[in-house]
């Protein structure tokens, strides 16, 4: 009996139906007639109340529900959670789905209204972002199943406390996959990169399709087959390409709820698989006042796997990063002139300078890329209407920030090194881009 009344909720169409039948008795002492037929009123509650508990619990059949997890979630993208819903019961229930998400999400009012017929079944859908890497738990699928006559409802529960891991966004690489062997880069922000002559190996003679290089064409070929035909180059192959990114307490700024971490490790595993798509070696590191996180740049099939499991771990120190020891450890261990994409930022040129020399050396035996990133949030500020003489002073303080940023690009450049100066949400966009433009150039 007493697990019985733990299943039972009262709806509120109990409540609406017992305080008619309360009013109606007040109202009998006014006026006796009544009262006969309150009585029956309150007789024909009471056994309707019984029938809808006979119908819930004690009748055949019952409500099945099922939430269907992926194996892992992308963290900062759009992932789908399906629920499955099965009635067995010999009439048409109304359901309550209440899911316990993850407290990450801080969502507290979660809850799905619906009717399935007897014998039905039902999906649902609905979509999380999570913005941290890590487990997330999940507590109890609640189904609160009504009858027809709708007085109380049964609890069932399913799934209690469901565990699934938020990996580095992985979905990025289904939707870039393709983007740098394809013709329809324009499609996904990537601009087309001319190529600087031939440092390539020729491969084959194939069609002419749109976006082919027309200094190609073959024209023996193309008189012999009466259509345009044009040789293809292969890029060089086995180029150690190596994201190496800062997880000092610089990257830990948020935008758009992710950190500037998240973004760079996002960002890594694409350009990762798409190095080892076109035949290169990716590999892999953190610092800050150590190196840490280390993956060899290697071409093989496991390799991504690899990739994807050192950068699930990977958090910040909120440690002050040492870029003499980053110089050393370089120095010491990469023999092969490599491509190093470093992933970090500077807000002013004082904290550049003081890095300067150390990128400087770097950049004189491998060819190294500085990503940093725009402070959308000055941006934005800067360029709303200044209506006081304090809003004034406020967004001048922040126009200087965002020059100083473009000075950090001038200042970088000047010593030739390539730089990457993105809003956080376009970086994997423009790393692809860079990295198929020295591609494209043979810098490397």
């Amino acid at each position: 009996m007493k697990r019985l009344f733990k299943h039972i909720y009262l709806q509120k169409r109990f409540f609406i139906v017992i305080s008619i039948i309360v009013f109606a008795f007040l109202l009998s002492y006014m006026a006796e007639d009544m009262f006969g037929a309150v009585k029956i009123l309150f007789y024909v509650f009471s056994l309707l109340f019984i029938v809808d508990v006979v119908l819930l619990f004690a009748s055949k059949g019952k409500l099945k529900g099922q939430r269907v997890l992926p194996d892992k979630l992308s963290n900062g993208d759009e992932n789908l959670i399906q629920l499955e819903l099965t009635n067995s019961y010999l009439f048409p229930v109304s359901v309550k789905i209440i899911d316990e998400i993850p407290f990450q999400f801080q969502k507290r009012d979660f809850g799905l209204t619906s009717k399935i017929q007897s014998g039905g079944s039902k999906s649902y859908d609905y979509i999380l972002r999570p913005t941290e890497r890590g487990v997330y738990s999940f507590g109890s699928l609640n189904l609160f199943a009504s009858s027809p006559i709708g007085f109380l409802a049964r609890k069932y529960a399913f799934n209690i406390n469901q565990e699934v891991p938020v990996y580095p966004s992985f979905l990025q690489l289904q939707k870039y996959d393709l983007i740098a062997f394809t013709n329809r880069l324009h499609e996904f922000g990537l601009k087309k990169i001319r190529r600087i002559g031939h440092t390539m190996e020729f491969e084959q003679i194939k069609e002419y399709v749109q976006g082919d290089d027309i200094r190609n064409i073959n024209w023996k070929a193309t008189a012999k087959r009466n259509q345009l035909m044009v040789n293809q180059y292969q890029d060089e192959k086995s180029q150690p390409i190596y994201s190496v990114i800062d997880k000092g307490r610089v990257m830990k700024m948020p935008f758009n709820e992710l950190s500037l971490l998240d973004y760079a490790i996002n960002a890594t595993l694409v350009i990762s698989n798409i190095a080892l798509k076109k035949q290169d070696k990716a590999g892999m590191f953190s610092f800050s006042d150590k190196i840490e996180n280390r993956v060899v740049a290697e071409h093989r099939s496991s390799q991504m796997n690899l990739i994807l499991e050192t950068l699930y771990n990977l958090e910040t120190d909120f440690i002050e990063s040492d870029f003499s020891r980053l110089y050393v450890d370089v120095k010491r261990n990469l023999n092969q002139r490599s491509l190093l994409l470093l992933y970090t930022n500077f807000e002013t040129l004082d904290a550049l300078h003081r890095q300067l020399p150390y990128l400087q050396a770097i950049a004189k035996q491998h060819l190294l890329v500085v990503i940093f990133f725009e402070n959308t949030e000055l941006t934005t500020f800067a360029g709303k209407k200044a209506e006081t003489v304090h809003q004034i002073f406020e967004q001048t303080i922040a126009e200087k920030f965002i020059y100083e940023k473009k000075l950090i690009v001038n200042e970088l450049r000047k010593y030739g090194i390539q730089t990457i100066l993105t809003k956080p949400e376009n970086l994997t966009i423009n790393t692809i881009n860079k990295y198929l433009e020295i591609k494209a150039r043979g810098l490397i």
